[in-house]
């Protein structure tokens, strides 16, 4: 499946214009690593079937495919081995809730965030980009309450954490890339 669902990548997105790439290359997040792993029955045979997409990708013409992990949590495998073992080029994040202590006021969590992108830009030695939330509640998905809200979110503290990842890319990364999420939490 996953050789039909990179050659649909290939030849009906890669090759469009308007398709991020950096370094020529076309840009694929893997959002969930731990899931992208056992649907291979493991990192090896994951890795295979990366190397695979960067093949193709070369055939068609690219200098190959950048593939950006989204910071996943895998139980007993510290995340420098999953950079490695799967040959990202790059990392971010999902979601300001999963980088903070979930509950709380936007601009009391924000501090949080900024730690969290100095130690992930040094963390592992790949380019992160840095990741802004509009905001943060999950509730509309459950019977039950959830108390991880992220409250405070307004035009003027969504605009302050755009202005610090612009900060952030234009001091760390040559490629300005910053992720947005999520319209709809």
């Amino acid at each position: 499946q996953f050789q039909v669902i990179g050659r649909r990548w290939i030849e009906k997105y890669f090759c469009l214009p308007c398709y991020y790439k950096i370094d020529g290359k076309p840009v694929v997040s893997i959002y969930d690593v731990r899931n992208f792993m056992a649907g291979f029955g493991g990192m090896e045979n994951a890795r295979k079937a990366l190397d695979w997409l960067d093949e193709e990708v070369k055939k068609a013409g690219h200098p190959g495919v950048h593939v950006q992990m989204i910071k996943t949590d895998i139980p007993g495998i510290p995340y420098k081995d999953v950079m490695k073992g799967l040959g990202f080029d790059s990392w971010t994040h999902y979601q300001f809730r999963g980088i903070t202590s979930g509950t709380g006021d936007y601009m009391e969590l924000m501090p949080q965030v900024l730690e969290e992108w100095d130690y992930m830009r040094e963390g592992v030695g790949k380019p992160f980009f840095p990741h802004v939330s509009i905001g943060w509640d999950n509730n509309p998905r459950y019977m039950t309450f959830r108390p991880d809200i992220m409250t405070g979110s307004t035009p003027e503290t969504f605009e302050y954490a755009l202005r610090k990842a612009k900060e952030y890319c234009d001091t760390y990364n040559e490629t300005p890339l910053i992720t947005i999420n999520s319209w709809n939490e």
